[in-house]
């Protein structure tokens, strides 16, 4: 998991996914997970997983996964609840209520949608709804 850390922190990555080969991503929120969730889901199974920022949606689409163990720079307390139910080992360095938007003004939108959500089941259609009308959900809320 260092060697994921490392490589999260030095190259500048949002995300590191390993799970036989090493992985990384650049997107910004929920983006990267939810595509290999919905197209590659089998790379998440038994992945270990070095992220940025973990909200409880992107901790949802790591249980759904099969993620087992996860590093997050930032999670949210919802996020490391949901991910220690699931039995998913889990560090961090910073614990925080919410996770904010990127102006670091209000909450996270895909956060803020999925508040209300108890379970992993909940999540991932607010999840798709949000990923799959992205571009009209931003629209309207600028």
């Amino acid at each position: 998991m260092n060697e994921l850390i490392e490589k999260l922190h030095e190259e500048g990555c949002s995300c590191v996914v390993s799970n036989k080969e090493v992985r990384t991503y650049t997107h910004r929120g929920v983006d990267d997970l939810y595509r290999l969730l919905t197209q590659e889901p089998t790379f998440l199974d038994g992945a270990e997983v070095a992220d940025r920022v973990v909200g409880k949606a992107a901790a949802a689409m790591m249980v759904k996964g099969g993620v087992k163990n996860v590093y997050a720079d930032l999670i949210s307390l919802s996020a490391l609840t949901l991910l220690r139910d699931a039995g998913v080992e889990t560090d961090y360095d910073q614990l925080v209520t919410y996770i904010k938007n990127t102006k670091l003004t209000d909450w996270c939108p895909v956060e803020a949608l999925c508040y209300n959500e108890q379970t992993v089941d909940e999540i991932l259609p607010v999840v798709q709804r949000f990923v799959e009308n992205k571009e009209q959900f931003f629209k309207s809320n600028s």
